[in-house]
């Protein structure tokens, strides 16, 4: 008798053995890979941009620029990243929206700088943002006063004698506004500056 049957059923039992390992590795792979898969392991998370909850919003006409700072947050803006900053755009339609208008209660006074007189103003600023604007104007008020007295004191005479000469000077302090609210909070938000006293001596 011969052991060569013997020895050709216990190969063809290893070869068994080794399919069922392969398909098992398999199939336990490729469990593995779904459940990494089904976890986010794979994929990139798809975020949108977010918004800065300190950022003011538009306020719409009838609605409250108090009411709409409180709900988001209310006080003054602040981001926590000062020396940048964001301008925020004037509405396209500002029929649309709600202006809030501030008057700034110390008048501004300085000498002009080609003669002897001296210019005091006063001034009132809008904003078609939340109230978080105004608040920010007052908080650093001291910061946009010192920027806007320094400017004034370079003018000359002549040119504040003129209409043109004081849109300018408008355009100025409202650029001069914004860049302090941008450094101090992080945004802009002023839409204009209105003269409510305009003196000359």
């Amino acid at each position: 008798m011969s052991d060569e049957p013997k020895a050709k059923k216990k190969k063809g039992g290893s070869m068994k053995m080794i399919l069922l390992l392969a398909v098992g590795l398999v199939v336990g792979s490729a469990s593995a890979a779904g459940g990494l898969y089904a976890a986010g392991f794979f994929g990139h998370k798809t975020e949108g941009p977010k918004e800065d909850p300190n950022k003011p919003v538009l306020v719409l006409a009838g609605e409250n620029a108090e009411e709409i700072a409180k709900a988001h947050g209310g006080g003054a803006a602040h981001r926590g990243e000062p020396g940048k900053g964001i301008d925020l755009p004037t509405p396209a339609n500002p029929v649309a929206y709600q202006a809030t208008y501030f008057q700034m209660q110390a008048p501004f006074t300085s000498n002009m700088t080609d003669t002897d007189a001296f210019a005091q103003i006063s001034i009132a600023v809008s904003t078609y943002y939340d109230m978080r604007v105004i608040e920010a104007i007052k908080t650093h008020e001291m910061a946009i006063r010192s920027q806007v007295l320094m400017m004034l004191a370079q003018q000359p005479e002549e040119m504040l004698s003129t209409p043109q000469g004081k849109q300018v000077l408008q355009g100025k302090i409202k650029t001069i506004i914004n860049d302090v609210l941008k450094q101090k909070s992080g945004y802009g938000g002023i839409d204009n500056v209105y003269f409510t006293n305009f003196v000359i001596q």
